[in-house]
């Protein structure tokens, strides 16, 4: 927690309060000027009250393979990609500063274009292409990727004779009818739906890294981002590389080996998506689900509790998705497991590990115990349980004598509780946000990234969970406590109350939300995305920007 402390306090401390600075970071950051029409950007930020008007690395990873294809290219891409509606791609078409045209259109196009509307005044034309689907579309290998970004960094410029503004009146545009396509706009998607996922996206991680060599062990592996004692994650961001991860999650995580709908494609494409793998290559946007208004991901202060008022219990409620459920996979996937280790009668002969509080002639120390039946304890600390089977084939029925299935409860419900727990579904959780903006804490098990990830710092804004879940108990018993200095001299494992943490981390969660997780950084990331992204597309993309000093 401390060394979250320090990594947020250099984070937020390195920021910039004026245009000035702004301009000067980014040229020193990306080695480029910023696109035309920046300036726009900057005072769409300013009245919106932006805190931090640096952080959007995540748009410049994303985008810069893409410097390395000839703009043209994209521009065809991005305009028929939607063609064939069995692919899962929508079109988004900008003309003349407004939205022109929505093509095989869905509820997240529909989201989609309401929440470019706000800026979309201030764009150029374009196309835009976003997967409709829930899981992530691009797979790139490392060796490819790797041709890309060192041609982007060979032609990194920052010319002198830069203009501010878009080149009018390129090619390659949708033109409103799906006919003639170039050739540059076959996508080579392949359905890769049951598939070992690893097996397809190995060849995305670098040589040396643990998907790709075999020398590496179960343990070496938890080493790279857990602690040795504990258990506990040290490194959120390792824990859901799959580069990292792959090896011991594999077969534990439904999405990696029983994908319901992916269709897939080794070919860079510029797709965009609301969230990806470590692996893939999709251009992030902020998920629809968080600028909707729908209840059942909308955070409503008016259905929260305080603190004090809270059960001092975890809660989890959730459908079987993930991926195909049959009778013979269904105990491995990632929400059944959860499901499973919080369930007081499957856990009943079960031991899990916990961090026990010991007291010796040389102190108070804390030490990994292995020992804990947790079965008595979740009656009293955990609610967690499935509203409703789904996505099995040919049918639910193998889920009847093992599980019985819990009353639906509402988001705002949920509040009650002091620990909300959060773990993948198809893709991401659409209730990440919500949880965060709540007076609980939220706990956060994945393997998905999202647009603002780089803003939130495990074990400040949230506790991690390894996907494994072996920690869930180290972690529960840690906040609320086990046993009790009496009872440890009997030989029952003890472990402090830290009631005060668990609230301080939940309260400074809630606090950094209200300043990075609105709709209006919402809008303000998605703007700048765009911007970046309109440049990429422009035939003199190295001779146009803004030029200036501020």
């Amino acid at each position: 927690m401390q060394e979250a402390d320090l990594q947020w306090l250099k984070y937020n401390d390195n920021r910039s309060t004026n245009f000035v600075e702004v301009i000067a970071k980014y040229r020193k950051t990306y080695g480029r000027h910023p696109p035309p029409g920046f300036t726009d950007w900057y005072r769409f930020a300013r009245e919106r009250n932006v805190h931090h008007l640096d952080d959007f690395h995540q748009i410049m990873d994303d985008l810069r393979p893409f410097w390395a294809i000839d703009p043209s290219i994209i521009r065809s891409q991005a305009a028929y990609l939607h063609k064939n509606p069995d692919h899962g791609i929508s079109g988004l078409h900008i003309r003349q500063n407004k939205i022109w045209k929505l093509t095989n259109v869905n509820w997240r196009m529909e989201i989609f274009s309401e929440m470019v509307k706000p800026f979309v005044k201030f764009l150029p034309d374009m196309d835009v292409a976003m997967n409709r689907l829930d899981q992530p579309r691009i797979l790139v290998s490392w060796e490819n990727m790797q041709d890309l970004l060192i041609k982007e960094n060979d032609n990194r410029r920052m010319h002198t004779n830069v203009e501010d503004h878009w080149t009018k009146e390129m090619g390659d545009f949708f033109i409103g009818t799906d006919e003639g396509p170039p050739s540059t706009v076959d996508p080579e998607f392949f359905p890769a739906h049951g598939q070992q996922y690893m097996n397809i996206a190995r060849n995305s991680c670098p040589p040396e890294s643990p998907a790709r060599n075999s020398s590496f062990h179960a343990k070496d592996i938890e080493n790279l981002f857990k602690d040795a004692e504990s258990g506990l994650v040290t490194n959120f961001n390792l824990s859901s590389d799959l580069c990292t991860v792959g090896p011991i999650i594999e077969n534990k995580h439904g999405f990696l080996f029983a994908p319901s709908t992916i269709w897939a494609t080794r070919k860079l494409l510029p797709i965009f998506g609301e969230s990806k793998t470590s692996v893939n290559s999709d251009i992030l946007f902020p998920a629809n689900m968080y600028y909707s208004n729908d209840k059942r991901y909308k955070y409503d202060p008016t259905f929260d509790y305080y603190w004090d008022d809270k059960k001092d219990s975890l809660i989890w409620r959730g459908v079987t998705s993930g991926g195909t459920n049959t009778a013979e996979n269904w105990r491995d996937m990632h929400r059944q497991r959860l499901v499973a280790i919080a369930n007081a009668t499957l856990m009943s002969d079960k031991n899990t590990r916990i961090l026990k509080y010991n007291t010796n002639q040389k102190g108070a120390y804390y030490r990994s115990w292995p020992y804990f039946r947790p079965s008595n304890w979740i009656i009293n600390h955990v609610d967690v349980g499935f509203t409703e089977p789904i996505a099995c084939v040919p049918n639910c029925e193998f889920y009847k004598d093992v599980l019985s299935f819990k009353k639906q409860m509402t988001l705002s419900q949920q509040f009650i509780y002091k620990y909300l727990v959060d773990v993948d579904g198809h893709s991401f959780s659409g209730r990440w946000r919500a949880f965060l903006q709540s007076k609980s804490l939220a706990i956060k098990s994945t393997i998905f990234r999202e647009w603002h990830d780089s803003r939130l710092f495990a074990w400040k804004h949230f506790v991690p969970l390894d996907n494994q879940y072996d920690d869930l108990y180290t972690i529960l018993t840690y906040f609320i406590g086990l046993g009790s200095p009496i009872s440890s001299k009997k030989g029952v494992p003890y472990v402090q109350r830290h009631d005060y943490e668990a609230r301080k981390i939940g309260q400074q969660g809630r606090d950094w939300a209200a300043k990075v997780l609105r709709r209006e950084d919402i809008e303000v990331y998605l703007f700048r995305l765009l911007l970046e992204y309109a440049r990429l597309i422009d035939d003199n993309r190295d001779f146009i920007g803004y030029a200036g000093d501020g």
